[in-house]
């Protein structure tokens, strides 16, 4: 299915998060708040949180892509909305809640998520493409961890996803120095998978996110849930170990398993049906 296809995108938080579905079984979301160059405010978060359990529709979307309205990803959270006047009580509430609910739905999402860099990447937008399964960065854009700037300790959960994506000396380097990173670079470090041309990035995310979407759906559902819970438990309980091999077990019987080896066989595109 080509870009673009399936309709105009549908209007979400206000016309702040759009959502469109650029090709077979692949949602896209986009940030489209350019006047708060694509910040996250409490409406698109909450959108963000809502519409993720939503694409979790059966086999129908097997992909999300996150984006920005061009020519930036986001430039991070709306500081914007605190009020001097209550800023310590409103500040900690303001980001905990909405902003954490929204990576926790990407997290939690059952299938890939892929972040589509495309320009202009920080601070808490920076976090939300790290809470993705999978980053594509166009050449020119930025990336950056600005708290050091703004006086702000950063939250632990949040860190922790830099740790694990990054390593530890590159995440202190980050977040002391605050130093914005090039494309490039971030790709050295492993913060972004791969790197392509400014005017391909919105093509090749569609390509990988189809690419991912045409994989077996019990395969890619399993196969993400498997390396989600090795890496949040480096040592597994007797329970999680068992659920594992049940999972792997219950591969063999199923039908896309059968038509995936018959399809190997006859060299011709499987046709899945997630059973």
């Amino acid at each position: 299915m080509p870009e673009g296809s399936g309709g105009g995108p549908e209007s979400l938080a206000n016309g702040k998060l759009l959502l469109d579905r650029p090709a077979e079984a692949v949602a896209r979301l986009r940030i489209a708040n350019p006047e708060r160059r694509n910040a996250l405010d409490h409406e698109i978060l909450a959108e963000i949180a809502a519409t993720l359990p939503r694409l979790d529709d059966g086999i129908a979307t097997r992909c999300v892509v996150i984006t920005g309205t061009p020519p930036l990803f986001s430039a991070g959270y709306n500081i914007a909305e605190f009020t001097e006047d209550a800023f310590e009580s409103e500040a900690e509430a303001l980001v905990a809640h909405p902003f954490q609910a929204a990576m926790e739905a990407i997290i939690a999402h059952p299938w890939p998520t892929v972040a589509a860099i495309n320009g202009l990447c920080l601070g808490g937008g920076l976090e939300l493409a790290v809470s993705c399964d999978l980053r594509i960065a166009a050449a020119g854009a930025k990336l950056g961890m600005p708290p050091a700037r703004l006086g702000l300790v950063y939250g632990h959960t949040g860190l922790r996803r830099f740790l694990e994506t990054i390593g530890l000396p590159r995440t202190r380097e980050m977040f002391f120095t605050g130093h914005n990173l090039d494309a490039a670079r971030a790709e050295r470090i492993g913060l972004v998978n791969e790197v392509v041309e400014d005017a391909r990035i919105d093509a090749a995310a569609v390509e990988l996110a189809a690419g991912i979407a045409a994989g077996a759906p019990l395969a890619t559902r399993g196969n993400k849930q498997v390396i989600d819970v090795l890496a949040a438990n480096p040592v597994l309980s007797e329970a999680q170990e068992q659920e594992l091999v049940e999972l792997r077990r219950s591969c063999f019987g199923s039908a896309d398993f059968r038509e995936g080896i018959r399809a190997f066989a006859e060299k011709r595109r499987p046709v899945w049906t997630g059973e």
